[in-house]
């Protein structure tokens, strides 16, 4: 990131160790730690927040679109107008087709159904008297 070399990060080593001394060096190291925790998550807040701007620019920027095409096409094709391309004349239209009803009958029967009593008299059973 900083472009330190490996050579150069021990020799920033020695010398802290040196100057420090060994007994605090820990307790330094702990706190420059913590120092750059803070800057990373300083630097990730900015970020986001950098982030999250541009998203609501680029919506804005969208909805402006999406608003202008919607009024083009508002005007192309005015409400209760019939869909047709941009320039054709009406009379080149095609017909508007309309739905029939559909009505449906009963297919009729092929032969004539027996009556109760012609089944009966066919089994050999005898008629009862109607009353």
């Amino acid at each position: 990131m900083f472009g330190i070399d490996s050579s150069e990060l021990l020799l920033v080593a020695i010398v802290a160790l040196v100057v420090i001394g060994p007994k605090d060096l820990p307790r330094v190291m702990r706190l420059v730690g913590q120092w750059v925790a803070r800057a990373r998550g300083a630097v990730r807040q900015f970020r986001e927040g950098f982030d999250q701007m541009l998203r609501e620019a680029e919506l804005k920027e969208l909805e402006a679109k999406w608003a202008a095409e919607n009024e083009r096409i508002m005007q192309q094709f005015p409400a209760g107008q019939p869909a047709m391309l941009a320039g054709a004349d009406p009379a080149d239209a095609p017909p508007v087709m309309t739905p029939q009803p559909v009505v449906w009958t009963p297919p009729a029967p092929a032969y004539d159904a027996p009556s109760d009593d012609d089944i009966a008299v066919a089994e050999g059973i005898p008629s009862e008297p109607k009353p």
